[in-house]
């Protein structure tokens, strides 16, 4: 079987980054080791990407335009143990202003508010910039009033809930398609299940209880404590895995270095997971945190009591890493075009990191109050806000379009969109007092929703006709809706990017990376696996 019918581009990265297709698409290093260990453990194998600024450029050309014609990308991506970076982008062209162009990498997203809503899933999408996509109602998990949280797990959609009635219980729900939601149970008495994250292959979740009175709500009858930490067994079913010494509440969990790490929302501290039930405290920088992310090597937190974000070094130490102005509040992370930015109260306002000290206005959103989750999705960064809980799209500079609000809830102070995540090639948000979960798609997306494994793995994108196919390994993995709108030009001004995009610079090594102008059989992809 030849796999050179229809190739337009061939990185072996053998030593350069030479196109070996005879189309002349040869990439201009930024920083690459072209002297990687491959698949075989041998030097000049591959292309390692630092996962900070490392990347390959590869100048326009007429070849890589994909003007209304179906193609496939595939690579070999070897990605390294969970650590203290992102995995990023493995393939991207893209143009941010227009909504043109296609985006192929990973989802590894912590800091979203409360949870780490990805955890080494995949996603391919492409996009014309045409229309303004509209949010979809996708039901009300329980009797809830907050959903806390959204978290991809093994395949599936799960959400962490406040429900305040006296005999009531935070749960977790399992998206089940629609409108529709499995119970999963209550780990505890406590009112929410607040926080939600996978670790070493597990699902976890951290317990609250919630003043309802921060959202302008009557507080909740049920006065249980939280401040516990789980793991789901399946089901309805829990395991105690401690609790977080002093804490009522969780407030946000990350896994870094191995590590998971979660923090209280009433009361001061950092707390790493040694098994068991046993928790290590690892400092305070000396005020309450909101949120925890992990972004180029570390491990940050979002100031509560004053705002700031505080990098953790180790032991108990923390450095602060700016303020930003007129911030009392930190709420939430997202890493966009390898950058750090947060959302913020009380003026409703963005700010980009410098990665020193310095914060830079990246514009407030209407006249909203708050920010809250931010997401990345299909090459554009997402913001739910509060008191409207509308969601912007990030345009650039200071400009920031409304895609739509998603909790209309009359005669209350407050609306949030607290949580998101992106799942089954949508984006969805969580609202509150409505507790009604929402989802959007810009462009076509497809997504691969479990933990790839670390190690090489064999990737493969393909668009053909009105579908997107993913595969791992030689196998098809996931398939995009049928209904959905696919587009036709995406074609733009930008270069082809290797090792970064939209989301963040890939960590990691890439060989054996192509592009064929047209869409791989799965029997092609299969036999591309297995020949390479």
């Amino acid at each position: 079987m030849s796999f050179d019918d229809g190739l337009l581009a061939h990185w072996k990265f053998t030593g350069d980054c030479r196109d070996a297709s005879g189309h002349g698409n040869h990439g201009v290093n930024r920083g690459a080791d072209l002297a990687a260990l491959g698949r075989d453990g041998a030097p000049y194998g591959a292309a390692r990407f630092d996962g900070h600024t490392a990347h390959v450029d590869v100048p326009l050309s007429d070849s890589l335009a994909l003007v209304g014609r179906d193609f496939t990308l595939s690579a070999w991506a070897h990605l390294p143990p969970d650590g203290g970076n992102l995995h990023g982008d493995i393939l991207s062209k893209f143009d941010p202003k227009t909504r043109k162009g296609l985006n192929f990498g990973t989802l590894n997203y912590a800091g979203v508010t409360a949870a780490q809503s990805h955890h080494r899933n995949l996603h391919f999408g492409i996009d014309d910039g045409a229309g303004d996509p509209a949010w979809m109602d996708r039901g009300r998990p329980g009797n809830n009033l907050r959903v806390y949280s959204l978290c991809v797990y093994n395949g599936d959609l799960y959400t962490g809930t406040f429900e305040w009635g006296a005999d009531e219980s935070g749960h977790m729900y399992r998206y089940a398609g629609g409108q529709t939601w499995e119970d999963c149970g209550s780990p505890d008495a406590a009112n929410t299940v607040a926080s939600l994250a996978v670790f070493r292959g597990e699902l976890y979740a951290g317990t609250s209880c919630y003043r309802a009175g921060g959202s302008a709500l009557e507080d909740s009858p049920n006065k249980h404590p939280g401040g516990a930490v789980y793991r789901y067994r399946g089901k309805a079913t829990w395991e105690f895995c401690g609790r977080l010494e002093g804490a009522e509440s969780i407030a946000g969990m990350a896994v870094y270095n191995g590590d998971l790490y979660a923090i209280p929302l009433y009361s001061q501290g950092v707390f790493r997971y040694l098994g068991g039930e046993d928790w290590e405290y690892c400092g305070t920088p000396g005020r309450r945190m909101m949120a925890l992310t992990v972004f180029k090597g570390h491990l940050y937190g979002a100031g509560n009591e004053g705002g700031g974000v505080f990098r953790y070094d180790g032991g108990t130490d923390w450095t602060p890493c700016g303020f930003q102005e007129g911030v009392t509040q930190v709420y939430s992370f997202a890493a966009y075009r390898g950058e750090l930015y947060v959302g913020t109260w009380p003026n409703g306002t963005v700010f980009r990191w410098d990665g020193r000290e310095t914060w830079e206005d990246v514009g407030r959103l209407e006249d909203e109050k708050e920010v809250m989750a931010m997401a990345v999705y299909n090459g554009k960064l997402y913001a739910g806000t509060l008191p409207l809980a509308n969601v912007y799209r990030y345009e650039g500079g200071t400009t920031w379009t409304n895609t739509g609000q998603l909790d209309t809830t009359p005669d209350v102070t407050y609306r949030r969109v607290w949580s998101m995540a992106v799942f089954q090639g949508k984006l969805f948000g969580g609202t509150l007092p409505s507790g009604r979960v929402y989802s959007l798609e810009a462009g076509a997306n497809v997504t691969y929703d479990q933990a790839l494994a670390p190690g090489w793995r064999h990737l493969a994108a393909v668009r053909e006709a009105d579908r997107l196919r993913l595969y791992v390994d030689g196998v098809q993995v996931a398939v995009s809706d049928d209904t959905a709108h696919v587009p036709q030009y995406i074609a733009n001004n930008q270069p082809l990017r290797i090792g970064f995009g939209q989301h963040d610079h890939f960590n990691g090594s890439l060989a054996d990376v192509r592009v064929h102008g047209r869409a791989l059989s799965a029997d092609e992809i299969a036999a591309l696996q297995q020949a390479t």
